[in-house]
């Protein structure tokens, strides 16, 4: 499988990706302007999240991360799945192309990569390369190639200067966010930014991912219906992670037309099944559900498991407090839920009843699928909606009194609303219920 996509040379100084996201504040500013004066009558605070966060903006913005890419256009795609409950849907619909796809390299810049990594003459270990890749994400592209040896390869190699731009990229785009009032300025946000760089540095180390997909292909040894990549060690370094080649369809075609929802509801429960057991069996988990990153081979009814970059591994006391709060809210037991809502540091003890009142509502409504016992529709729930709805309005009712949610959960929100959207995109009706409580 070949992709299109739009060809740029990756700018690798930071005074270059500097200069890219300056220029993206400064279009914003003037499109902010436009806004403003159109908004000067009647403007409402429920209206007023900000002139800046327009589609027009979003797709500016989508534009230039895209051309970046790096870990300034993985914050952008967090951005476009962690910011729904506080950032207009037109805004966020238009950062969500970060998540499908970017700028891939020209041919000379890839060239420069494999030969720093593989030495001169590269290209003799190969009987056939592609140029052409497979794919493109935020910290490199996919290439497939077979070996003199006849092996059938996918190489990850990673665009240069990500590695060393991730402190600066990561520094700046929370300037910027906070310069377009994308994040609220009195929200401090030091424990997510160290955090953010913390699991980007991670994944654009290919020796640990490696590990990670050695590692995984362990833990779901027992499951027939998964498949993940082995790792080639002779050809793996730093920044080219060489993987076998795997076929397969995208597993949105799920949600097509002509898909029997017996096949639709069997892929949904496994893939909740795959979550509760990532969190609460093996603490380690795949925290980018991007539907790039899943396959489905029709004729083996496999799923394939793709990118274990954003991987991570919790604490036993971590996981337990997340098993005692879903106890909770099965058992409609309040005081527990906000007990263990505090112990996680959602709230805190001195919080107002308002917000903490608001805050324990948006908690049970996000986990409406796990509290009673029936099929989760997941194609025909408004929960999204609903949920982006109750952030805007925490947001405004709860002003001065918000705070980022703990760093540690910050990758695990992105997968559990990740596996939400992957479900409804193919269209699932899962029991949620009946598989969580096998870990409670």
């Amino acid at each position: 499988m070949q992709m299109n996509s739009r060809k740029s040379r990756v700018p690798t100084t930071r005074l270059g990706r500097l200069v890219r996201i300056g220029l993206t504040a400064g279009e914003m500013a003037v499109g902010g302007m436009t806004e403003g004066v159109k908004r000067l009558t009647g403007i409402t605070p429920e209206d007023a999240v900000n002139v800046f966060l327009t589609a027009a903006n979003a797709q500016k913005l989508a534009k230039r991360l895209a051309g970046m890419r790096g870990a300034a256009m993985k914050m952008g795609q967090i951005l476009s799945m962690e910011g729904a409950d506080i950032l207009p849907r037109e805004f966020s619909d238009a950062l969500a192309i970060l998540r499908d796809s970017a700028n891939t390299m020209p041919d000379t810049q890839i060239r420069r990569v494999m030969g720093r990594e593989y030495g001169k003459g590269w290209e003799t270990r190969f009987e056939k390369f592609d140029f052409q890749p497979m794919a493109a994400a935020s910290i490199g592209q996919v290439h497939r190639a077979t070996t003199r040896d006849g092996r059938d390869l996918a190489l990850k190699i990673q665009y240069p200067g990500v590695a060393k731009s991730i402190n600066s990229d990561v520094d700046n785009m929370a300037m910027f966010m906070r310069l377009a009032n994308v994040l609220p300025v009195e929200m401090d946000i030091s424990g997510i930014v160290a955090e953010t760089k913390r699991q980007l540095k991670q994944e654009a180390d290919y020796i640990v991912e490696a590990k990670y997909l050695r590692d995984y292909r362990e833990l779901v040894r027992d499951e027939a219906r998964f498949v993940v990549p082995k790792v080639h060690e002779d050809l793996t370094t730093r920044r080219i992670l060489a993987m076998d080649y795997v076929s397969g369809e995208p597993l949105e075609s799920l949600g097509e037309k002509g898909v029997s929802q017996k096949l639709r509801d069997s892929v949904g429960t496994l893939l909740e099944h795959l979550l509760f057991r990532e969190l609460f069996e093996f603490r380690t988990m795949q925290t980018d559900p991007n539907f790039a990153n899943y396959l489905y081979q029709p004729e083996e009814d496999r799923i394939v498991l793709l990118d274990f970059g954003s991987t991570v591994t919790f604490e036993k006391s971590f996981t337990d407090q997340y098993k005692h709060i879903a106890r909770a809210l099965i058992d409609e037991d309040e005081g527990a839920v906000r007990h263990y809502a505090e112990q996680i540091g959602y709230l805190d003890p001195d919080d107002s009843s308002g917000h903490a009142g608001r805050l324990l509502d948006m908690i049970r409504l996000i986990c409406e699928p796990i509290r009673y016992d029936r099929v989760y529709d997941f194609s025909s729930s408004d929960l999204a909606v609903r949920a982006r709805d109750a952030g805007l309005d925490m947001a405004l009712k709860s002003r001065g009194e918000l705070r980022t949610p703990p760093p540690e959960t910050v990758f695990l929100h992105r997968k559990l609303g990740g596996s939400y959207l992957l479900c409804a995109r193919i269209g699932a009706r899962v029991n949620v219920h009946r598989l969580i409580s096998e870990f409670l």
